[in-house]
Order: structure tokens, then C-alpha cells, then sequence
């Protein structure tokens, strides 16, 4: 590895060059030159063979020097501009600082051009016991029937892995939240239809993550299902213990569930009329339809 300042690259066989603010240290690969601008102290490059080193004399207003890797083993360039001074943008995001965004030239639109779809978030919400789950796996396989990819991101399962150090509390449902949106807009990027299923019972989350992906490809679905029915059907038990009081802050019980105002799909139940699973899967397919998310 290469480190220039807070920038650090792959580079060829293992050299050292010591610099200076006035020295350029030049890497050679088969006959092509690569030039690392010296920022003091030592620069090593590590990798493949045929590199050698050399150092030449530049101004202390290089400007407009290209750092690549031309040892043949696939790895791009990064054009860096310089004035005296580092002038690459690094990041801030969160805790995390001195960050910097790596774009591939395979983008969003190739995946999904070799999917022969589009990856888009679709966001099943609504009360414990509403059919939340059940749906996410009837629009699964659904979609697998017609040759789509599609993954579930299911509430539940998330918390056996990646959130399985968060608790209900207030703000740590808040970060299940933002973790799991973060990890479906990965999923649509990749070109893959993402199925997001929880209770997610604040606009103001789902609205947040929403906002993480293009207009139109965050697709929210309420099952709209009454407290009454939810309930009676309880498949976990948890209505029972809310009940008791042996579980507290339980969303429909003693915490609140804000229902979606503009829900690009609304699948309603109400007791004894009820559609299969399948059924109301159709609906949610006619819309990926209509909207073009089934073809590239």
C-alpha cells in the first residue's frame, strides 16, 4: 500500500523513495510511468513485479499530476490535482472523517441491464401481526416465478445478525431503522428488488430512508389492517404480553403507530374480508408492472 497524505493506493513490487515537498517519485511498469507526488517522508509501493523507482525534481506548484497503476492487473487511476497542496475532497459523514467516495465504472444501470430489472425498496409497514412477513414472502416468490431477483429484509431476521446488538427502546429501534434502510438501498443498487418488511411505525424514519434512494424507486406499501384484527390473529403472542404488561412500548398497545399519508400502495384488511396472500402480491407485481421496475 501507498500512503500520500490521508490517501492511500495499491501500487506495484515493493520499493522505497524518500520525498520531499520539491521531489516527484516515479514508478515505472512496462515502459509507463507512474508518478506519485512526494509530500515528505517515505512512500513505499507494494504489488506486482517489472517496477522500478526513480526520483525527479519538479516546482513546488506540480500541478496536475496522475497517479495510476499501469502493472496490468486491472487497477484504474486516480487523477489528483496539486498547487502546493493536497487537493483531493475528503469526506465527513457522521463519525466517520477523512472519507473518500470510490466510483466503478460498472454502475447501477449495467446490473440491472444484466438483470433485465430495476432495483428499487419496497417498504411493507404497518402493526405487528398485520401480515407483514407473509406478504414480503408471497411477493417473493412471486417475483422469483417471473425470473426476478428479490431479497427480503425481514424485521425479525435482521435482529439475528445485523442488529442483534440493538434493543426496543425508543432509540435503538430508531437505528434498526436506519441500518436496515441503509442495507436495502445497497440491495437496489445492486439492481436487485429489495423487500423491506417492519413494523417501522414513525413517518419520520420511513421517511428517512425514502430520502436515501432516486424519487420513485422507494416503494411503500401499508398494510392496512385494524388493531382488532391484528390482535385476535397474534401469531407471536406479543399482543397477549403487551396486555399484561410484561412487554412495554409495544407499537398499537402503549406506543404509537403513525400510518403512511401518501403510500404508493395501500392493501387494506378489514375483519371478514380478507384477500389471500397471493392475491394482494398480485397487486404490489401490477405495480413493479406498470411502472417498469420488471425489465431493464
Amino acid at each position: 500500500m501507498t500512503a500520500v497524505g490521508n490517501l492511500t493506493l495499491n501500487l506495484c513490487k515493493s520499493y522505497e523513495a524518500s520525498t520531499t515537498h520539491s521531489k516527484l517519485a516515479v514508478f515505472h511498469s512496462g515502459g509507463k510511468k507512474l508518478g506519485i507526488f512526494g509530500g515528505g517522508g517515505r512512500i513505499k509501493a507494494i504489488g506486482a513485479s517489472k517496477t522500478t523507482c526513480q526520483q525527479i525534481q519538479v516546482s513546488h506548484n506540480y500541478n496536475g499530476d496522475i497517479i495510476t497503476n499501469n502493472c496490468g492487473d486491472g487497477f484504474s487511476g486516480t487523477s489528483v490535482h496539486r498547487s502546493g497542496k493536497n487537493t483531493i475532497k475528503m469526506s465527513t459523514i457522521g463519525n466517520s472523517s477523512n472519507i473518500l467516495w470510490h466510483k466503478c465504472s460498472v454502475e447501477k444501470s449495467d446490473r440491472e441491464e444484466l438483470l433485465n430489472q430495476k432495483g428499487c425498496v419496497i417498504w411493507i409497514t404497518g402493526l405487528s401481526g398485520s401480515g407483514k412477513s407473509t406478504m414480503a414472502c408471497a411477493l417473493s416468490r412471486s417475483l422469483h416465478a417471473r425470473g426476478k431477483l428479490a431479497y427480503i429484509l425481514d424485521g425479525d431476521n435482521c435482529r439475528h445478525g445485523l442488529n442483534s446488538d440493538l434493543s426496543f427502546e425508543a432509540e435503538d429501534r430508531a437505528e434498526n431503522i436506519r441500518r436496515t434502510g441503509e442495507v436495502a438501498k445497497l440491495f437496489a443498487d445492486a439492481g436487485i428488488i429489495c423487500i423491506a418488511s417492519l413494523i417501522s411505525p414513525f413517518r419520520k424514519e420511513r421517511d428517512t430512508c425514502r430520502a436515501l434512494l432516486p424519487e420513485g424507486d422507494f416503494i411503500e406499501v401499508y398494510m392496512d389492517v385494524p388493531l382488532q384484527v391484528c390482535e385476535s390473529r397474534d401469531p407471536k403472542g406479543l399482543y397477549k404480553l403487551a396486555r399484561a404488561g410484561k412487554i412495554k412500548g409495544f407499537t398499537g398497545i402503549d406506543d404509537p403507530y403513525e400510518p403512511p399519508l401518501n403510500a404508493e400502495i395501500v392493501l387494506r384488511q378489514t375483519e371478514g374480508t380478507c384477500d389471500s396472500p397471493n392475491d394482494l402480491a398480485e397487486k404490489i407485481v401490477s405495480y413493479l408492472e406498470r411502472k417498469g421496475y420488471l425489465n431493464a
